[in-house]
């Protein structure tokens, strides 16, 4: 199931534009985040779809928002190419559309605001940073524009039949937290734990681990933190 979030929409044309679009492509569940108000226009653009806008969950906070969410991916045309840079270092949404498939459970798509984009403490939140390919000449697209692009490519890789992935949200933070112990038992650089945590967090995302997967890799960790405490 995908829920979109729209984190601090500043139009309402916009947000009209995207219940839309949802509509359009068979997705349902809105959260909005501190919206503005819904005006005449928001219900103008939104046209038959009026029923995925006035159903739109309407949270204060980001926290709040994504607080069910099991697989988050955050949304930028900003993106940094260097390696060692993993905050902004995005999958492309070809890539993107065909793996997410393997995932189940709820996964949120968050997009930010009009003028600024999500903050880098939300994007940390995020498992996953997706980019729309687009032009460097203007790679920033209208917020209502990229959700249709986003939620069409989606739509289309829908009709493959895939076997799912199963790897939730419990398990997920468990071995996050894994990681963490390890990087302090050994005494990894203050300085570099939170950059190499989000380092980790992007590849296992971006591998999409299936339960055996997952369950080999906690084996494997879990076996190490014991030795190394002992």
């Amino acid at each position: 199931m995908f829920t979109i979030i729209l984190v601090e929409p500043k139009y309402g044309g916009n947000i009209g534009s995207i219940a839309r679009v949802m509509k359009n492509f068979d997705f349902q569940n809105l959260y909005l985040v501190n919206p503005c108000d819904f005006d005449d226009e928001s219900y103008k653009r939104a046209m038959h779809a009026i029923d995925v806008l006035e159903n739109a969950e309407i949270f204060e906070s980001f926290e709040e928002a994504v607080e069910d969410i099991d697989f988050l991916i955050a949304t930028s045309s900003i993106e940094t190419t260097s390696e060692k840079s993993y905050l902004r270092n995005p999958i492309y949404l070809p890539e993107f559309s065909k793996k997410i498939y393997e995932i189940e459970g709820n996964i949120g798509l968050v997009f930010g605001r009009e003028d600024y984009g999500l903050y880098n403490e939300e994007i940390k939140k995020c498992d996953l940073l997706l980019k729309i390919p687009t032009s460097n000449i203007y790679p920033s697209m209208n917020l209502s524009h990229a959700v249709a692009v986003v939620l069409y490519s989606l739509y289309i890789e829908s009709f493959i039949p895939r076997k799912p992935r199963v790897i939730d949200k419990v398990e997920k933070e468990h071995l996050y937290q894994f990681f963490r112990e390890l990087l302090d038992i050994i005494e990894y650089p203050e300085h570099k734990k939170d950059k190499t945590y989000i380092m980790f967090k992007r590849i296992l995302s971006r591998a999409m681990l299936s339960k055996w997967e997952y369950h080999t890799l906690m084996g494997v960790l879990n076996n190490t933190l014991h030795k190394l405490k002992n």
